[in-house]
């Protein structure tokens, strides 16, 4: 057993989180995390919402809110949908905590006491008809380095290369399409180039990265230079700093030090409040770091100069600070682009989902199953409801769904209980090895985050028992001198489906937990989360989190026992009417 930390990227709060985002950060970090807890790892899955910068000031302003206000509402929007897609958080909090504000402002005394922060003029951009400044993604332009003309003013994602707005060729705001006034103005900065060394040296002793990921890091290392941790606004972790009561620290400086923040809070809402230690100052402890390729330069690069310098490991040296050392990534597991029908998500043209407008429509575990099957592990990816469709149909109702309703339906019809098996023939060993291999197999690939490989040798397993079922035809084993054999089938096929279903749980809890029931489970296979109104533990307001027990099965083959009742089942999966491809694409708008 190890410390294995899930560190999900922060969905931010500044409106409802659609597909896309779920399939990058959401769903393949809680099939890792129930996995590896399967598994007999002691696994903590933190995140939260991240709710500070310029962003969350707009959408306040377009809704008539205060920050906070907005702040809360998707707040809530966001915990209330990641529970219903069954995300199985130790702790989804948000950085408006007090105890978030605190643990930033120590990793900023930290790095200053190391040296590793100065202090720069620089241009700051402003919106001429609001005076507010404006955020570097929120302000687009043509790359002057590669001459992609959707650069953003933090990083052009076609070359990816930082950049700062001004730099940009025919700068314009997003929000409202202007063009940024640049003013001078004194800010904190990150001097990331004091860790190039330190950084080439530990991007080159990771192992098993998808090599897009490291590649692309690798290639950033030795032009990096200083990066503004703050900014001129009033809505943000404040600066411990005389003189500096009209700035905040820049959203990206707070929101990656909340994967620590968020651990230092889980535990302290336990009773051991030292225990967020184990995962981060633990040699054998592993942390894997999982969100949208968008992110990789913030989780490759800028959070673990954070962690060098804090720990005293940059070119200028310097000792840990008050915390301690701090350990670095182990892996970060970038996904690729979900795209839907051909394009790029984007709410203001339509081309939008969100996650609880599909859970209004569809089940949870048919869009957990697409993201797993179908996502963008590797590759940019496309969702279109043709698709959606036909991999809920052909492959969860008719192939997962038809083994466990057939199968459940013939034994409760013919013994009520779950037989007991006679001898078994070739073909009934073959099958019951078949899944308990499965069990390294599916296993191995999802530790190495292989996840699309790992849920098809799943539903291999389950076409073999499929298979099983048609060659041995036991709905023609009707007289009595053959009920032996019909029992010893049926065993069979019920003990497969325990093991494939044991199997999928990590892919789909919710129906993981039904099927554990029709086949008499009692207690809970496939633990969910609870969502637990608190108090802050500093004196804040207090907000909704996302937390559990989630001591559930075991990653291995458990023997089913004979005479357990059966009931005629219902079905798991619900078989959705071709007529949903018209009518979704309809409400896309084409």
């Amino acid at each position: 057993m190890s410390h294995v930390l899930a560190a999900v990227a922060w969905p931010y709060a500044n409106g409802p989180r659609h597909i896309g985002h779920v399939s990058g950060f959401g769903v393949p970090s809680d099939i890792f995390s129930r996995y590896m807890r399967m598994a007999g790892h002691d696994v903590l899955m933190v995140s939260g919402t991240d709710e500070h910068g310029t962003p969350i000031l707009v959408q306040a302003d377009g809704e008539g809110l205060t920050a906070r206000e907005a702040a809360d509402k998707y707040n809530r929007i966001i915990v209330e949908d990641l529970a219903a897609l069954g995300l199985s958080y130790d702790l989804f909090t948000r950085t408006t905590t007090r105890n978030h504000y605190a643990v930033v402002q120590e990793i900023f005394e930290g790095l200053q006491a190391n040296g590793y922060i100065v202090s720069q003029v620089q241009m700051g951009a402003i919106s001429p008809s609001t005076g507010r400044t404006l955020p570097d993604r929120y302000i687009e332009g043509t790359c002057p380095i590669c001459g992609y003309t959707s650069a953003r003013g933090d990083q052009c994602d076609n070359c990816g290369n930082q950049l700062d707005p001004i730099d940009l060729i025919n700068p314009h705001s997003k929000i409202n399409g202007e063009t940024p006034e640049f003013r001078e103005t004194e800010h904190l900065f990150l001097d990331l180039g004091a860790f190039a060394e330190a950084l080439g040296e530990w991007l080159d002793s990771r192992e098993g990265w998808r090599p897009n990921v490291l590649r692309f890091s690798r290639n950033l290392v030795d032009d990096l230079r200083p990066r503004a941790i703050t900014r001129d606004l009033d809505w943000g972790v404040p600066i411990p700093r005389d003189g500096w009561d009209t700035k905040r620290f820049y959203v990206w400086f707070d929101a990656v030090i909340g994967y620590l923040s968020a651990s230092i809070e889980w535990a302290r809402r336990t009773d051991n409040p030292e225990a967020w230690r184990e995962w981060w100052q633990n040699d054998a402890a592993r942390g894997y770091y999982f969100m949208g390729k968008d992110n990789i330069v913030f989780h490759s690069l800028i959070w673990p100069s954070i962690l060098l310098g804090y720990d005293g490991k940059g070119d200028k040296g310097g000792k840990p600070g008050a915390l301690g050392e701090l350990g670095l990534p182990t892996e970060v597991v970038s996904s690729e682009y979900l795209t839907m029908e051909g394009r790029k998500f984007s709410s203001s043209r339509r081309v939008v989902i969100y996650v609880r407008d599909f859970l209004s429509r569809y089940e949870a575990d048919a869009l957990r199953y697409f993201i797993a099957v179908a996502g963008p592990e590797t590759t940019d990816t496309d969702f279109t409801w043709a698709e959606f469709l036909r991999r809920n149909n052909d492959e969860l109702v008719a192939g997962w769904g038809n083994l466990v309703n057939r199968s459940i339906a013939m034994a409760a019809k013919n013994f009520g209980a779950i037989p007991a098996p006679g001898p078994l023939l070739p073909a009934d060993e073959e099958l019951l090895a078949t899944a308990k291999a499965g069990f390294a197999t599916v296993g191995g690939l999802l530790e190495q985050h292989r996840q699309k490989l790992a849920i098809n040798e799943a539903m291999r397993v389950v076409a073999e028992a499929n298979r099983y079922l048609s060659d041995q035809a036991p709905w023609t084993l009707k007289g009595e001198d053959q009920r032996e054999r019909l029992g010893t089938i049926l065993h069979t096929a019920l003990q497969v489906i325990n093991d494939c279903n044991t199997l999928l749980s990590p892919f789909l809890p919710h129906s993981a937990q039904k099927i554990y029931e029709l086949l008499g489970g009692a207690g809970v296979l496939a633990p969910m989360p609870r969502i637990v109104e608190v108090e802050d533990l500093d004196g804040g307001p207090g907000y909704p989190i996302l937390t559990g027990d989630y001591s559930g099965g075991a990653w291995e083959s458990t023997a089913i026992t004979p005479g357990t009742p059966l009931q005629p089942p219902t079905p798991v999966f619900k078989k959705l009417d071709p007529s949903i491809v018209e009518e979704e694409l309809a409400r896309l708008g084409g």
